[in-house]
């Protein structure tokens, strides 16, 4: 049952404020402006107002195809790291991207309550967190289309960390955020929808690498490991023993003639930029 507001949830002493005020003439704003293209960016003004985050990312996912990146605030220095090695394929250990895939909607959905059990442990949270001075992340996700989800991803630093009230704040104003992103996206989907599907997903990167010298189950395994799985959470994964996940990774260190998961970590990134390209170069001849 759809809820219908009664005068009973509104409180006439905060609409009387001066905070109040302000905030309306902020949405005010917004909302004429959700049609437009620099949307984002008066966004990114408002949602920093309320929250203090250190970095933001909009992006747009259709299906398990590779993100299209509407706006973001990260400077040149840092996006080969942030950006351009995230997008070639990375995205694919991406607890946000994996939420997503397995059937999350909107809402705001923070980092630490998607991420495998030892996420902060993974070469991947090392990379594309630590290395950035990131502690934390939160999502707005916004259904703007049938098969269309726009995330919004603030990213928090150590010294600068995500409060209980900015969640708290987050939450409460994330419908009307959707609102104004669905706006957005019915006047300005037309300019990325083509490029949002040009790419077919790279989930060919997760299929054949390895594939010469690994079985499917070794596979499945290297997967969960990159992803930031422990023994015992890939073991529960797949219904094994925590015994048969520490054979199978030792097999798989064997077969890949690395040593650590640090290695077996870049030697994905190398696969999977390898596979993106190839792609992008078959989509780019059609």
């Amino acid at each position: 049952m759809k809820y219908c507001p009664t005068t009973d949830d509104i409180d006439g002493a905060f609409l009387a404020s001066a905070g109040s005020a302000a905030w309306h003439r902020h949405m005010a704003s917004l909302v004429r402006s959700s049609g437009q293209r620099d949307f984002p960016v008066r966004l990114e003004h408002v949602l920093r107002a309320i929250t203090g985050f250190s970095t933001i990312l909009i992006s747009t996912y259709k299906g398990r195809h590779r993100p299209l990146l509407i706006h973001d605030d990260y400077p040149p220095e840092n996006r080969p790291q942030a950006i351009d090695r995230y997008l070639s394929g990375a995205y694919l250990l991406d607890p946000f991207f994996a939420a997503m895939s397995g059937g999350l909607d909107s809402g705001v959905h923070r980092l630490r309550e998607l991420a495998p059990d030892r996420f902060e442990s993974s070469d991947y949270y090392a990379h594309y967190y630590r290395g950035l001075g990131l502690a934390d992340e939160v999502g707005l996700f916004a259904r703007v289309g049938d098969d269309v989800l726009m995330v919004v991803s603030l990213g928090f630093q150590t010294g600068a960390p995500l409060k209980r009230r900015a969640l708290q704040v987050l939450k409460n104003v994330e419908p009307m955020i959707e609102t104004l992103l669905m706006e957005y996206w019915k006047w300005q989907g037309v300019h990325f929808q083509s490029t949002l599907e040009k790419y077919a997903p790279v989930e060919a990167a997760f299929a054949s690498f390895g594939r010469e010298v690994l079985t499917a189950r070794e596979q499945e395994i290297v997967r969960l490991l990159l992803a930031g799985h422990s023994t015992k959470s890939a073991a529960r994964e797949l219904d094994i023993s925590d015994g048969t996940v520490k054979v199978h990774r030792k097999h798989i260190y064997q077969r890949l003639d690395v040593s650590s998961q640090s290695q077996l970590f870049q030697l994905f990134l190398d696969h999977i930029s390898l596979v993106s390209l190839q792609i992008n170069a078959r989509s780019d001849r059609n």
